[in-house]
């Protein structure tokens, strides 16, 4: 295992000993969300690469048969001792795969059966809880630059010098508006949460996580693109919406949900990457990767602004670390 590695000198070392054919991403809840917008990353611009991305137990339970010496397994766990994704370092190093793992705990269990680890902030401020989807996003960028080639690198890099800082700013500047919305929805019994892009899981972590998990709200989430096809017939007036909402490519999509739910006077609230300024500081060709940064970094101060509004801590839990499951 080796800790000390930048990841571009970790894909160097890789690449160099064997052919790299398949990427899989593997981890639970918030962990694997974060990993998605590396996933989308390849998906949009890998040509040769096959990309996969896998709930830990899914993988372990029903692996792949494409997994093998030429697969590269990058997985995530912020504790580093989720059992199912701990499970699944195991799983792939027995098909002979290499495995990277992110985690902020240093020798911790996730870091047993893995080849190359990452360690990630996340305590100290809004734009260290996006080292874990940083880390992963730039391990996706190496990949496809040293296997493929990828024309858009150096703006990617200058990207990745920018975004941190800006998330920070973004969530310190949201507080006022994060109490509105706390204001708002506090005693909402279901809030609906959807985006597009590379944010699409942001809205499921938000949902399933932040909402479910840590506020005990029920909550669905799906890809706005989606709406059209089943989930726009529960919308009437007053019933709570939030859109995260994408500068970029999808952003036609994300506008075209937002118009639904006006019409018919839905109690939405939108957390849009256009209104902090990201296409300002992140070219063109590479916005749609980042928008995950700024959403996730401002929508952590309106879940932390709706804790307080219900008395109802984030850290707050029924099952979860209390019960054997």
């Amino acid at each position: 295992m080796n800790s000390t590695m930048e990841p571009k000198e970790i894909i160097k070392e890789i690449v160099g000993k064997q052919e790299v054919k398949h990427v899989v991403f593997v981890g639970c809840g918030a962990s694997k969300a974060d990993l998605y917008p590396a996933k989308y990353f390849l998906d949009q611009n890998a040509k040769q690469l096959r990309i996969s991305h896998y709930t830990a137990n899914e993988f372990n339970f029903a692996t792949p048969t494409s997994v093998d010496e030429n697969t590269v397994v990058i997985s995530a766990s912020l504790g580093g001792a989720t059992p199912e994704t701990v499970e699944a370092n195991a799983v792939a190093k027995d098909k002979g795969a290499t495995v990277i793992s992110l985690t902020r705990i240093i020798d911790a269990p996730l870091t047993k059966d893995a080849d190359y680890v990452i360690y990630h902030g996340f305590a100290e401020n809004y734009a260290t809880k996006l080292e874990k989807t940083g880390y992963c996003l730039l391990l996706a960028v190496e990949l496809l630059n040293q296997v493929e080639g990828y024309e858009h690198y150096d703006k990617m890099m200058n990207a990745f010098a920018k975004i941190y800082d800006l998330a920070q700013e973004s969530a310190e500047s949201a507080r006022k508006a994060a109490k509105q919305f706390a204001q708002r929805f506090k005693d909402e019994k279901v809030i609906y949460i959807m985006s597009s892009g590379a944010t699409h899981e942001v809205a499921y972590s938000s949902s399933v996580c932040l909402m479910m998990e840590m506020q005990w709200i029920n909550s669905g989430t799906f890809h706005a693109g989606e709406f059209f096809h089943g989930p726009f017939e529960i919308v009437d007036k007053d019933v709570p919406f939030i859109l995260l909402m994408n500068d970029g490519k999808t952003r036609a999509i994300d506008s075209r949900a937002l118009a639904f739910l006006d019409r018919f006077d839905a109690k939405t609230e939108v957390v849009d990457a256009l209104d902090y300024g990201l296409s300002a500081h992140v070219d063109k060709e590479v916005l749609d990767y980042f928008n995950p940064f700024v959403i996730t970094a401002v929508f952590r101060v309106y879940a932390e602004e709706l804790s307080y509004a219900r008395e109802h801590p984030l850290t707050k839990r029924r099952y979860m670390w209390k019960l054997t499951y």
